[in-house]
């Protein structure tokens, strides 16, 4: 059996580095925007040589904006300097190091499957573009006829996202340095879980915040923020494609987080250091409140479009929307509660929770309604009914003056009274001639009736109108 070379080390491919990784930190900072962004602070202590070095900071985030890494040595603040640093986008894969091999020679060996001994021969790398193509003496084969040895390792391909820094140290010894960088990867949204009572007047609000960690890397012990607001950002024109990752889901306990202001942003503080796990999605309480005063609506949202014209046949069967509102205050709420998905559930006459809708909201301060459309009310129906339209001057949609009326029948099949919104944005320059019932003016171009629909039974709204187009 032919023998063979001994590759050389990582190690030997990097004798001139001081290498860092992240058995030497002492603390990491994760700061989640929202928008797919983060900003790490790792703080590690690292043995430097007095003067030059040349500092491999490994196990940084493999999405990292290499142009926002700031370097500053907590030790000794005078006499440090940057001269240099630079990112190694290749990670060691099968795939990189023989693309890095393009053009050299590498050693291909051999099975026999029937004694099992191995033969060497050595080959040189054509080309790795669409399929490995290797020269031989006597020929050249466009597939791996065996397994490759590599003589070593290309000093710029590394086994782990390594940030190269060149630097200047005042002295020789242990100091204490803290790298911050903004990267991908690193994500989080908020999702609110809202159980109604039985007469539909509280309900109890829990919100639950999910992480996803795609950056590369895994951040152990992280002491994690969330900044909840819109930053400015000026994205990159491109951006590195990531493979799509399998996520895995951990829960974690339910307490809750310290929320502070952070210049127009609100800042949220986990109570405890927890582990990101690469490629992990992980659930952390937010905020827990209960007994939250609830009101409810039955809202009929009209068109404009009619106005303008004379209809047959407006709409028949219309549905009602069902909404559900609260005021984000309260000893047990009253925080600023970021943007998401509020899914709300009741029980049924079992007990078990049953979904009824869901909505999204804002970014929400203090003291704010929240409002929630839940879907349809099966049992509150209308029909609209054009009942006159007279052109009174003009030309339709033309410096055009008509009046126009109409007839909203209301049915309610509860067995309990409701109350009825019937809101219509009536376009132009409007008048109410007649009503059946007072409207409000909501603004320019909305107008609001309230309409009490008694149980089982029907309401009708009726009322007249003159635009000015």
């Amino acid at each position: 059996m032919t023998s063979i070379p001994i590759p050389i080390s990582y190690a030997a491919a990097t004798t001139n580095e001081r290498v860092t990784s992240s058995q030497d930190q002492k603390n990491v900072v994760v700061t989640i925007y929202n928008e797919n962004l983060a900003l790490i602070k790792d703080s590690r202590s690292v043995i430097l040589d007095q003067a030059l070095n040349k500092l491999a900071w490994r196990e940084v985030s493999a999405q990292i904006r290499p142009e926002t890494g700031l370097l500053r040595n907590l030790t000794y603040s005078s006499g440090f300097h940057l001269l240099e640093q630079y990112f190694d986008f290749d990670v060691l894969t099968p795939g990189k190091l023989l693309e890095k091999y393009s053009g050299k020679e590498v050693i291909v060996i051999r099975t026999n499957p029937a004694t099992g001994s191995e033969t060497s021969e050595m080959a040189t790398v054509l080309s790795t573009n669409e399929g490995t193509i290797l020269k031989f003496n006597d020929r050249v084969e466009s597939s791996v006829p065996g397994r490759i040895v590599f003589p070593g390792i290309p000093e710029n391909l590394r086994d782990r996202p390594t940030l190269l820094i060149s630097l200047i140290s005042p002295s020789q010894g242990k100091h204490d340095l803290e790298l911050s960088y903004l990267t991908s990867g690193l994500s989080w949204y908020t999702d609110y879980i809202a159980a109604l009572n039985a007469d539909e007047n509280q309900l109890d609000l829990n919100g639950l915040v999910t992480l996803t960690n795609q950056s590369g890397i895994t951040y152990h012990n992280a002491r994690v923020q969330l900044v909840a607001g819109d930053v400015h950002r000026i994205l990159p024109e491109q951006h590195i494609s990531r493979k799509m990752m399998t996520l895995a889901r951990e829960v974690a306990d339910s307490v809750q987080m310290k929320k502070e202001a952070l210049f127009e942003y609100h800042l949220y503080t986990l109570p405890h250091p927890i582990t990101l796990a690469e490629n992990q999605t992980k659930q952390v309480a937010l905020m827990s409140a209960t007994y939250i005063p609830v009101s409810k609506e039955f809202v009929l949202q009209g068109a404009d479009y009619y106005y303008s014209g004379k209809y047959d046949t407006i709409s028949q069967k219309l549905k009602t929307n069902v909404f559900i509102s609260f005021v984000n205050k309260g000893e047990s709420l009253g925080i600023p509660l970021p943007k998401g998905i509020i899914r709300v559930y009741k029980k049924d006459i079992q007990g078990n929770n049953q979904f009824i809708g869901e909505d999204q909201i804002d970014h929400t301060p203090q003291n704010e309604l929240i409002r929630l459309n839940l879907g349809n009310a099966f049992d509150i129906t209308a029909d609209k009914l054009q009942t006159d339209f007279q052109q009174i001057s003009g030309e339709p949609h033309h410096s055009s003056i008509v009046e126009t009326a109409y007839q909203i029948t209301l049915r309610n099949a509860k067995k309990e009274a409701v109350t009825v919104q019937v809101r219509e944005p009536i376009p132009g320059d409007w008048t109410m001639l007649s009503e059946s019932s007072p409207y409000t003016k909501l603004s320019a171009g909305m107008v609001e009736w309230k309409i009490p629909v008694p149980a089982e039974s029907e309401a009708t709204l009726a009322y007249r109108v003159r635009v000015k187009y």
